[in-house]
């Protein structure tokens, strides 16, 4: 397996998990010690601590020592790799809308169309 497609299966390991999001939009707002991010989850201390080394795994998040504190920030690179790959959908999807729509709207011409054409007179 190539290096960058491992990279990616780890950011999408990594992002598999609500409380890893969460982290990661924790951390969109700045740097936080370890012990302020355990602070806002309702889970135990060991347990962030594994999910901030999936995320570091992932180079999602970057690790800071300071003094006794680690300060973990966000590494926007892997997401960029994810969005990347997403786009391919996005512009299949979009493609699959447009279709979609225009569609829809020739139909309803038709119907428009068949709704103010005269009706035959009945004998």
């Amino acid at each position: 397996m190539a290096a960058a497609s491992r990279r990616q299966d780890l950011a999408f390991s990594a992002l598999s998990d609500p409380t890893r999001r969460a982290m990661l939009d924790l951390l969109r707002t700045g740097r936080r010690a370890a012990g302020e991010i355990a602070r806002a989850f309702p889970v135990s201390r060991p347990a962030i601590s594994k999910h901030l080394g999936i995320l570091r795994r992932a180079h999602l998040v970057e690790e800071r020592r300071q003094g006794r504190h680690r300060i973990y920030h966000l590494n926007p690179a892997p997401l960029q790799a994810v969005d990347s790959w997403l786009d391919q959908y996005r512009v299949f999807w979009t493609a699959s809308l447009a279709n979609l729509k225009s569609f829809v709207e020739q139909e309803y011409a038709k119907e428009i169309s068949a709704s103010m054409s005269p009706k035959p007179k009945e004998k």
